[in-house]
């Protein structure tokens, strides 16, 4: 499937998908949570590394066994649970208050409901939750047992399509959000979590902020970053494999 994109460079993001899934070791389907704990987890994951937000996540669940219970916790209590990530304060505020207001539409923390809207509105309706941004509402909807289609990108899938030439360089995760869905209108909610998956283990792995290693990645042919860079090393797939295995 292939778009025509406002700067004029035809992209095909399934020909994306497919080189890297060629040249690492594929995706490896993760169990899903509920939407209320994948909603919880992403929301404190924000600028955090994946390993910290999951053991703060893994506390906030040993310490309030019942989502009941983490919502009528104090914002102090809970920021002291999960201390370790970044901006942990105003996350537990948010936390706290999107619980509140959840509770009151459905006090037993079922989301399924989304399952029954259409994509957009479901990322509206928890767009509208405090502390729940573009990323964290695509996270709840496609990595959560509702396994919606919807494409979760963060600073290093957007550094990827930026570099890649998807989005221009000053585009934000609601302009790239909108590219890559309307390129995969047929694809499915796995087919987007795939893509997540691989794009962010580039951008973290090779792709990376300040020092890409265009000459090892997988799509430097089609890349223009790439063409214009110095080569920089070997492919080796294996730093892909070992860097991120599915989001947890």
């Amino acid at each position: 499937m292939q778009i025509a994109f406002d700067f004029g460079t035809p992209t095909d993001i399934t020909l994306m998908r497919d080189r890297l899934r060629s040249m690492l070791s594929g995706y490896r389907p993760h169990n899903l949570r509920e939407p209320i704990g994948q909603m919880i987890k992403s929301l404190i994951s924000s600028r955090t590394k994946d390993e910290v937000s999951l053991r703060a996540y893994e506390r906030l669940i040993r310490r309030y066994p019942r989502w009941s219970d983490l919502a009528q916790a104090p914002a102090t209590e809970i920021e002291a649970v999960i201390a370790k990530v970044t901006f942990a304060d105003e996350k537990a505020r948010n936390l706290k208050a999107a619980l509140g207001i959840i509770a009151v539409r459905n006090p037993d923390f079922d989301l399924s409901f989304l399952k029954n809207m259409p994509t957009p509105q479901a990322l509206a309706w928890l767009e509208a939750l405090p502390g729940v941004g573009p990323k964290v509402a695509a996270s709840t909807l496609n990595f959560s047992t509702l396994a919606m289609p919807a494409f979760v990108v963060d600073t290093h899938v957007l550094r990827v399509l930026a570099r890649f030439g998807i989005v221009g360089a000053r585009a934000d995760i609601e302009t790239a959000y909108a590219r890559v869905m309307a390129a995969a209108t047929d694809w499915t909610a796995s087919d987007f979590s795939e893509f997540h998956v691989l794009v962010k283990r580039l951008g973290q792995t090779v792709c990376r902020f300040e020092t890409p290693l265009c000459n090892e990645c997988p799509l430097k042919r089609d890349c223009p970053t790439a063409k214009s860079a110095a080569p920089k090393a070997r492919f080796s797939p294996e730093r892909y494999d070992a860097a991120y295995p599915a989001p947890r």
